[in-house]
């Protein structure tokens, strides 16, 4: 069942980050190496805004790893309870984003704009970190560059090793699948783009909550 349940989250990061990169600032919820990208052009333009903006991406992902791996730090490998709690803390935090989105009227100013940037980012950071908790091999659902490359890489050494790329390929599916919906929601219901990433990550603690 795990599988599934990080595919399903793997949706709520590509639905969260398309709405963070093209509608708060260029920056994303979880993809760190894009964010300090962005900064470095901020900083080569002196765009305080900018910066400002990257400060809060990065700075809420790591507060998010920082709060869930200490949470997390005795529940060893698998799905635990703690697991459980920490993946309704993540859902929480979207339902906040999802809501002052659409106070917002999905146009938030600058102020509400990091505000819900930051939220978002702690969230990612929150997933990644249950994700890395899990103690599956090669498992993301936030960051996908080493998954594409092992990937390709067990592909390439031999037909037989296939099989043990298909959960990185169903998560890599899931990222493309919830960017694609935040994309379709953001042109023809903008409000309620966010939305899908809480409702996602609830669902996956309350499938957790009720079989294991």
């Amino acid at each position: 069942m795990v599988p599934r349940l990080l595919v399903l989250l793997a949706v709520a990061s590509g639905v969260l980050d398309v709405v963070c990169v093209t509608r708060l600032g260029g920056f994303f919820a979880s993809v760190i190496t894009g964010n300090l990208v962005q900064v470095g052009r901020a900083l080569a333009a002196g765009d305080l805004r900018a910066l400002a903006g990257g400060a809060v991406a990065v700075g809420g992902y790591a507060a998010g790893v920082g709060a869930a791996s200490h949470a997390l730090r005795r529940a060893g490998p698998g799905w635990r309870p703690r697991s459980t709690a920490v993946a309704t803390a993540e859902a929480a935090l979207l339902v906040v984003v999802a809501a002052g989105w659409l106070a917002a009227g999905a146009r938030p100013g600058y102020g509400t704009g990091l505000v819900l940037l930051g939220l978002a980012a702690t969230a990612s950071g929150t997933q990644t970190a249950l994700t890395l908790s899990l103690g599956v091999p090669g498992a993301s659902t936030t960051y996908f560059t080493g998954s594409l490359t092992d990937a390709v890489r067990r592909v390439l050494s031999g037909p037989r090793r296939f099989a043990a790329t298909r959960g990185g390929l169903g998560r890599l599916a899931g990222l493309l699948a919830g960017a694609a919906l935040g994309g379709v929601l953001l042109e023809v219901a903008p409000a309620w783009a966010p939305a899908p990433a809480a409702a996602l990550v609830g669902l996956v603690s309350l499938v957790a909550l009720r079989r294991m």
